[in-house]
């Protein structure tokens, strides 16, 4: 590991050896015409002719001057499912998270806890760690700022904003006065903070108009970025690719931005006042910006700075990147910024930028100081990672800020999860008593045709029974399912898989199995087609609908295929279609053999919803003590 001291911060020699390597090579210019041409005509199209390369989705990296909270977990299992998603469909997919280490609010809170940045940073970056493992997440990589294979990444593009762009769309020196906030490292316009009274101390504060964050005004010598002159350039993009960002109101924000607040960017900060940062290589009076830093992450993960490091190169490794998905705070410097810088090194423009909402409490935004924030590991211990990441995929919201509470993640579990994904499994897979039945027997008897031998399947006993009311969902379930998830809509997907679990229950409950299940035994050989229609339209519905739960449930889903021995290698897309698998199912001996669980040890045991309610009886009393204990 890297070990920086607060007063002084040296480049790895990692760092040095790469960048010597590539300075040794002749260095691709272009002239301001050329460089403008190609990007633009890149800009126009987002269709990069490139071999063959997984789906590459990405998190922000997430700054470490704080503990994580429940929007982080949210971040990493929306990204975390958009690469399952693909995975599911056949293809390669890759993820990316990570932590963004520099920065003046780090260096402000390491002095606060009189620690060294660098320790600072390890010891919150564990943490996030420890929350992607907590949560499921698939992440093939985990980037840290701090990392030498950063620090050369971003001192190559550092220097290619430097010389290899003409002077009036390059980077260049002067002094910046303005309005700027050390919580969210941003300047910001006059027009766009306002005076305010802290309630607690009465002390009169300048703030952001949109964050609320405290600023100040700073007046220092740093280097800039001309943002102002791709004005132009970022609207014709936006023009042509309508849908770059998701939703389309955060497109119209975005767009209004550029239009109406453009000013150029201020990429330096002096090293005198930021010395925890990467430094100018060339001016070591300045420290890079840390949003500059940061977002070069998303490149230095595809091998930027050490196998590529030119809009001409053959492979560029993963990139472009599929879809970033960031937080609405956070989607100007993804939007503007970040394209803006792209644009003028002519390397191509991620594909997709997904921004989705905030979390709050009683309607309130979470906060520190008002003690509503949502420990994640406190909420994963309670609920476990998977239902949890089904109530943050059904609730969460592109579009509106959406409320957490404990009671909110109850009914969600207990009528979604437990009544219904629950319920069904165990009615299909685990009958209860000596009404019991063989799933494989089910599934053997529709490979064997003998369903097509009865068509007009009836019960003379129960004319009013519609044997085929499951067949219309399981017909479309799947492709509507895909085109809800490829939209990035995954509340309404999930929906719709609840909407066919819940049709399964009702199909249960009309033709009771367990009742002609004891006609079946008694010989009926009617009874006995019946049964085995039942169970198997039973099957297929479960079966589907675990197979496309998913990337939003890996664990729960995973453990009911195994149980109903679907094949490993038929859990893609490809095969959530009714019909398809033939070679499933259990045996009526190993049926029996799978006990019936006690409460507790079923998928979705109960859990309380809030502690500050009482219990209405003893026997509720004993059911809480009992979870306890066993917790």
């Amino acid at each position: 590991m890297l070990s920086y001291g607060l007063r002084s911060l040296h480049r790895p020699r990692a760092s040095r050896s790469v960048l010597g390597a590539l300075r040794s090579r002749p260095q691709p210019r272009w002239s301001s015409r050329c460089c403008y041409a190609t990007a633009a005509q890149e800009a126009s199209k987002l269709d990069y002719p490139s071999a063959s390369k997984p789906y590459y989705v990405t998190t922000p990296i997430f700054y470490v001057n704080g503990a994580p909270h429940i929007g982080h977990l949210y971040t990493m299992i929306l990204a975390d499912v958009l690469k399952r998603w693909h995975q599911l469909k056949g293809s390669e997919a890759f993820l990316s998270t990570g932590t963004d280490e520099h920065g003046m609010k780090i260096q402000q809170a390491a002095l606060r806890h009189e620690i060294e940045p660098k320790q600072l940073c390890d010891q919150n970056a564990a943490e996030f760690k420890r929350l992607a493992a907590s949560g499921g997440i698939s992440d093939d990589v985990f980037i840290r700022t701090t990392e030498a294979k950063h620090y050369a990444a971003v001192e190559t593009f550092w220097r290619k904003m430097k010389s290899d762009i003409t002077p009036h769309l390059g980077l260049y020196k002067g002094k910046h006065s303005g309005w700027y906030s050390v919580e969210d490292e941003c300047f910001y316009p006059e027009k766009l903070v306002d005076s305010t009274i802290v309630p607690q101390t009465g002390q009169k504060i300048v703030v952001s108009a949109e964050t609320g964050s405290k600023v100040e005004w700073v007046e220092e010598e740093t280097w800039f970025f001309p943002l102002t002159k791709y004005r132009d350039m970022l609207l014709e993009f936006f023009d042509n690719n309508p849908t770059w960002i998701e939703p389309a109101s955060k497109m119209g924000e975005v767009r209004d931005w550029v239009e109406h607040n453009l000013e150029d960017l201020s990429v330096t900060r002096p090293y005198q006042r930021l010395n925890w940062g990467i430094q100018d290589p060339d001016d070591p009076s300045q420290t890079i910006y840390v949003w500059v830093d940061a977002l070069v992450n998303y490149l230095t993960i595809t091998g930027y700075g050490a196998s590529w490091d030119s809009p001409d190169a053959a492979d560029k490794g993963m990139w472009p990147s599929d879809v970033h998905v960031v937080g609405k705070d956070i989607i100007r410097f993804h939007a503007v910024y970040w394209p803006a810088m792209l644009l003028a090194l002519g390397l191509p423009m991620p594909k997709k930028i997904l921004c989705h909402n905030h979390w709050t409490m009683s309607g309130r935004k979470m906060s520190k100081s008002i003690g509503n924030v949502v420990d994640p590991f406190d909420a994963v211990q309670r609920w476990g990672d998977d239902p949890l990441r089904y109530f943050l995929m059904r609730n969460g919201s592109l579009h509106r800020d959406t409320d957490y509470s404990n009671d909110l993640v109850h009914t969600v579990y207990t009528k979604e999860l437990q009544a219904n994904l629950g319920n069904a499994y165990y009615r299909v897979a685990r009958p209860k008593g000596k009404t019991a039945w063989s799933t494989r027997s089910a599934v053997d008897a529709y490979c064997d045709g003998v369903f097509e031998t009865h068509r007009h399947l009836n019960d003379k006993a129960r004319p009013e029974l519609h044997f085929t009311a499951l067949d219309e969902s399981l017909s479309r379930v799947s492709q509507d399912f895909a085109g809800l998830m490829d939209k990035h809509d995954i509340p309404s997907a999930i929906r719709g898989v609840t909407d066919l679990l819940t049709e399964l229950n009702r199909f249960l409950s009309d033709t009771e199995p367990w009742h002609i299940s004891k006609r079946a035994m008694s010989g009926d050989e009617n009874a006995t087609v019946m049964l085995n229609w039942v169970i198997f339209k039973a099957c297929e519905a479960l079966r589907i609908a675990c197979i496309l739960l998913q990337p939003i449930m890996p664990s729960k889903t995973a453990r009911i295929l195994d149980e109903l021995k679907v094949p490993l290698e038929h859990r893609t897309l490809e095969w959530a279609r009714p019909g398809l698998e033939r070679n499933y199912g259990l045996t009526q001996a190993e049926i029996q053999a799978l006990r019936r669980p006690d409460q507790y040890d079923t998928i979705f045991p109960p859990i309380a919803a809030t502690e500050a309610k009482k219990p209405r009886s003893n026997s509720r009393d004993a059911t809480l003590k009992h979870f306890a204990k066993r917790s």
